[in-house]
């Protein structure tokens, strides 16, 4: 069975450090147990009890050297920063001849994308990182959607995944989290330090493709060159048949030139 993990030689590298933005979900229970966010993969395990997780904060704020450590709520929930670097090959998709984003859009979460209907591409800038102050329990999903909406892409998120990159025994590997797993909780138990682990947004490379995640446009140019590759492949096969046919004719002409 497959660990999940893929290794991937390329390092990634910090670019550049762009501003932080806050990503908070309303608190629905009092109960530590259910506040504190675990990834898929523990979810079997014995949630931590809120002692535990004071614990695990004062630990992880004794090695956190730049002023970002974390913070305890009386209701169990905690909240503190992750970094994500952006790692897309692929060209996004964001709102046309727009102004850039102000002080008052950011206060008062104006959507900018909503403004215009025009769409243009291009490409973010590879390894750029994007500092994110989360709770416990922001989910991957919130964080895919926030980084989406800061960068006012308008692309569907179901495009993009959030890894987790790891090193291990000399290698760098990636692991595909999932949506609902808490990426604040997975910072607290690796510790602060980014190279034991970090995360990464890149394209949402699965295998089965996700055709809603597609727009019309899209979709027609996928059948465009659909279209063109089983054009060419019929010709091969008429030339391959052709050229077989060929033969076969001038083996049967020889062989009835042939005195019997």
């Amino acid at each position: 069975m497959s660990s999940g993990y893929c290794s991937l030689e390329e390092e990634l590298e910090d670019c550049f450090f762009t501003a932080k933005t806050t990503f908070f979900r309303n608190v629905q229970s009092k109960h530590p147990s259910k506040n504190v966010c675990k990834p898929a993969e523990e979810a079997t395990h014995r949630p931590p009890t809120l002692q535990e997780i004071k614990q695990k904060i004062d630990s992880y704020n004794t090695r956190e050297k730049n002023c970002l450590g974390m913070k305890l709520s009386e209701d169990g929930t905690y909240t503190g920063f992750i970094k994500v670097h952006l790692k897309l090959r692929r060209p996004v998709t964001v709102p046309a001849g727009i102004r850039p984003q102000s002080i008052y859009d950011a206060i008062k979460e104006v959507d900018l994308a909503a403004t215009t209907d025009k769409r243009t591409s291009f490409y973010l800038p590879l390894d750029a990182i994007k500092q994110l102050h989360i709770s416990s329990t922001t989910t991957v999903s919130e964080v895919i959607q926030g980084l989406l909406k800061k960068f006012m892409v308008v692309d569907n998120p179901q495009k993009f995944a959030l890894f987790k990159r790891i090193h291990k025994d000399g290698q760098v590997l990636f692991q595909k989290l999932s949506i609902a797993d808490c990426p604040l909780y997975l910072r607290l138990l690796a510790g602060p330090d980014n190279d034991v682990l970090s995360f990464v947004l890149k394209e949402n490379e699965t295998g089965e493709v996700e055709w809603d995640a597609f727009s019309i446009p899209e979709l027609q140019n996928f059948l465009t060159i659909l279209e063109k590759e089983e054009q060419d492949k019929i010709q091969q096969v008429q030339k391959k048949y052709d050229k077989f046919r060929q033969k076969l004719e001038e083996a049967l002409r020889e062989s009835q030139g042939k005195p019997g």
